[in-house]
């Protein structure tokens, strides 16, 4: 079973909150704060494993944290840093970010890592915040929280060629009898129901990546049949065999199925419909029906694209069509068609996470209300029952521009305001 489509949630480890203490030692008089750092929170990665081919894990655990850090101590200990967090993928994971709708990866690399949540940085203890003014500074700095993000990862399959073509034309024949692909084959439709890769070695130039994609069949692009969950797949291929049924089999038509089978490639991506073709008429040890090979004929010189005849089970033709394909992919520039977010970064994207709310003040009743990313961080250092800490947070409500701007909407002494939670009596 092939899982190439899930939804998870990833969380960073939180950091480890600075630590309040001071210096206790016989004959020493005063030693000061030494509150130590917290440790910093364990970040999220993803990593290529050649020994991963699905997604089918992720079917099972949908959720994955990293280690949180430690608190810090006294005697300037700082907290033990949390274990980061790797998880595996296999090659040509494309990974999306929900909440922002955008792609910020392409893992399409061998031990290709990136980091998708960063750790939160550990907070300073309050050996830090002793100044000469201030030197019993009894407040430390809360640990910063780690990225917290819902993720989207889809599997596409890197290969050269892809074979596209209705159910039962013979593609899984074609793959097997060119590589060491085996894919089941029977006479009915849908026998291949994952696709299938195959490493193909012509007699001359370069090996290539053969794709099976299972049976795509008209409506596909809408949901019908099998093919919706596979057309992606085809995407990342440069050449396209598009395989019909020479025969006639079950009475059908391989100009109509020609058509109809490009026209669903078109409704669900136009690099699809753009993509070269070689068209491979199949089954030839048993076509009998001279009109539809004229038919096919004529609609592969109206289209301008190259006609091969084969038949996969008697492999008539292969070696003529695998040569060909060969030389055309070395005219063919591999490209990456996944639209990367290149501004994405997971460390300055937490930074700004921390501050991305603008400070705002506004009035709720009897209550000024103060909140924002720097009113944040500032009330996580602050221990608003310590008379020094107020002061702390007093003079960095002053530099941030909150006092002046409480003045200007007529806050008076005596008035009272909010702060993340604590009700505190305005004073000058």
């Amino acid at each position: 079973m092939v899982i190439d489509y899930v939804k998870i949630s990833v969380k960073a480890g939180d950091g480890g909150n600075g630590a309040v203490s001071f210096r206790r030692e016989k004959y020493v008089a005063a030693g000061g704060p030494d509150g130590g750092d917290g440790g910093r929170g364990g970040s999220i990665y993803f990593k290529v494993d050649s020994n991963t081919s699905t997604l089918l894990d992720f079917k099972y655990k949908k959720k994955f944290k990293a280690e949180d850090g430690k608190h810090g101590d006294g005697a300037r200990k700082i907290g033990k840093s949390g274990q980061d967090l790797y998880i595996s993928v296999p090659k040509g994971t494309i990974v999306r970010d929900i909440d922002k709708d955008v792609v910020v990866a392409d893992l399409s690399e061998e031990g290709q890592t990136f980091l998708i949540a960063k750790g939160g940085k550990g907070g300073r203890g309050n050996i830090h915040f002793a100044t000469p003014t201030r030197q019993v500074p009894n407040f430390a700095e809360q640990g910063k929280k780690g990225a917290e993000k819902n993720i989207e990862l889809e599997l596409k399959m890197l290969a050269d060629v892809g074979l596209v073509g209705f159910p039962n034309v013979g593609k899984s024949t074609l793959i097997s009898r060119v590589s060491s692909a085996k894919p089941k084959i029977a006479n009915y439709h849908f026998t291949t129901l994952d696709p299938a890769l195959g490493v193909v070695k012509p007699r001359t130039g370069e090996p290539f990546v053969m794709a099976d994609i299972p049976g795509i069949i008209e409506g596909a692009s809408d949901g019908v049949g099998l093919g919706i969950q596979f057309l992606k797949h085809v995407e990342r291929t440069r050449l396209l065999l598009h395989v019909v049924d020479a025969a006639g089999f079950e009475g059908r038509n391989p100009v109509e199925d020609f058509n109809k089978i490009n026209e669903e490639l078109k409704k669900y991506s136009t690099i699809l419909a753009s993509k070269k073709q070689i068209v491979v008429a199949n089954k030839m040890d048993i076509a009998n029906n001279e009109e539809l090979l004229k038919e096919l004929e004529t609609k592969c010189k109206e289209e301008n694209l190259k006609l091969f005849k084969i038949s996969a089970a008697t492999n008539e033709g292969l070696e003529e069509l695998i040569e060909y394909v060969a030389q055309e992919l070395k005219n063919i520039p591999k490209e990456d068609i996944v639209q990367v977010d290149e501004m994405y970064n997971a460390e300055e994207e937490l930074l700004n996470q921390e501050w991305k709310i603008d400070t705002e003040i506004r009035k709720d009743g009897m209550y000024y209300i103060i909140s924002g990313g720097p009113i944040e961080r500032l009330m996580s250092k602050v221990n608003v029952f310590d008379i020094e800490s107020r002061q702390y947070m007093q003079k960095v409500l002053k530099q941030l521009g909150v006092i002046d701007k409480l003045k200007e909407m007529g806050i008076q002494e005596g008035d009272y305001i909010e702060i993340e939670g604590y009700q505190l009596e305005y004073s000058e």
